[in-house]
């Protein structure tokens, strides 16, 4: 919805736009738990929306001010609908994503404006995602508004040259969406399924389009048509995680699977292997039911390792860690988690916790306990107390 009114109004209006929609579902909030859930919720949205924004603009003199000398007349403007048809959307959602790439804001203000504005990200969510605190990201945000209204950046269509410039960013902002909905260490749910598909959904049409349906991009898809194929065997009837090594692989969507391989074979190329084919590399292995497992957890080792030369993250060593822990042992793998630094993160100290089992029972705990206190998602939190409550009945 902020991206069609941005498309009609251009970005210059844009906190207007994030304001208008706020406002829309509020009112749905207040409207619908007095008279019930109307038979179209999204009809409704959709016409609450063009009725305030078109109030608003009246209400400020915006319209006199800012629009009205770009139309013919009155009329036209009053006739002026919202295309807020599936089409529509998608095209202004995608486009979008593209504008608010311009090279003018720094690639961290890209990503945190894009979470934000055409995803609803709330600011402890970007946060999660980027690594940071809540005065970075606010300060971001800010400066990227101030920059696309100054600049007087529109929704238009980008250049060829402009699509290869900026398709790196994009594909990060969908990385970290699909991300979020996948491992969500902020929301109630543990996987949240709407930010995962849209993001399959929104890659997906990237590779009907010729200048974006690049290896890169093909690899990306892979990446999350692996992850997705296990959506099922990773929560219980009841709600809680389950982790990996505990996961019923009957539960996993061969379709996917097979999706997933042939978006891989799609993304080979004569250039260096990609950080997203790394990684779908990786989420590959980790959906092979049949192969020896020293030989599994082997190959997704070697592959961490080419990925962190690539680009360091102190998640991707995390995850590397765990890899080195099956392939060398525990005690091997405690040497490399304790250099990484990521403080106050609930996935940090639950593997600490996991590594020490065996080696240090005491300092297991601790760790346990860190991570509950730094855990947010309640479907973690359960699956951390209950190993911390087996640990203490086993010691009684």
């Amino acid at each position: 919805m902020v991206a069609v009114l941005c498309k009609t109004f251009g970005l210059s209006n844009i906190e207007i736009a994030e304001d208008v929609v706020s406002e829309t579902f509020l009112k749905a909030a207040e409207t619908w738990g007095i008279k019930g859930i109307p038979e179209n919720p999204t009809a409704w949205l959709y016409q609450v929306a063009k009725n305030s924004v078109k109030d608003l603009f009246k209400r400020q003199q915006l319209f006199a001010d800012k629009i009205l000398p770009e139309l013919q007349s009155d009329e036209q403007y009053i006739d002026t609908e919202f295309d807020f048809s599936e089409e529509n959307i998608d095209d202004s959602l995608l486009r979008m994503i593209f504008v608010v790439c311009h090279p003018s804001l720094s690639v961290d203000s890209q990503v945190a404006l894009a979470l934000r504005i055409l995803f609803g990200f709330g600011i402890d969510e970007i946060c999660s995602a980027l690594l940071t605190n809540k005065e970075n990201i606010n300060k971001r945000l800010f400066r990227a508004k101030k920059t696309l209204k100054d600049n007087h950046i529109v929704l238009e269509s980008v250049s060829e040259k402009e699509i290869e410039t900026r398709l790196n960013s994009v594909l990060s902002i969908l990385y970290l969406l699909f991300n979020e909905g996948y491992f969500s260490v902020s929301a109630i749910e543990k996987i949240r399924k709407d930010l995962c598909l849209e993001a399959i959904r929104l890659t997906h049409q990237l590779t009907k389009i010729k200048a974006t349906n690049v290896p890169e991009v093909n690899a990306l898809l892979a990446l999350f048509c692996f992850q997705a194929s296990r959506f099922e065997a990773r929560i219980s009837i009841s709600g809680e995680q389950i982790p990996y090594y505990s996961q019923n692989t009957d539960g996993w969507n061969d379709e996917l699977i097979e999706q997933g391989i042939y978006y891989l074979s799609l993304s080979r190329s004569k250039k260096p292997l990609s950080k997203y084919l790394l990684e779908a590399m990786i989420a590959y292995w980790h959906t092979q039911r049949f192969v020896d497992e020293n030989v599994k957890w082997e190959y997704i080792l070697q592959l961490y390792n080419r990925l962190l030369l690539k680009q360091y993250s102190p998640i991707i060593a995390l995850n590397r860690t765990y890899a080195l822990a099956k392939v060398k042992g525990n005690q091997e793998a405690l040497k490399e988690a304790l250099k990484i630094n990521l403080e106050n993160n609930p996935l940090y100290y639950s593997l600490l916790a996991e590594l020490y089992t065996g080696v240090d029972e005491v300092k297991r705990n601790q760790h346990l306990k860190i991570a509950i206190q730094n855990t947010f998602n309640q479907s973690d939190k359960n699956l951390l107390e209950s190993k911390l409550g087996n640990e203490i009945l086993n010691s009684d």
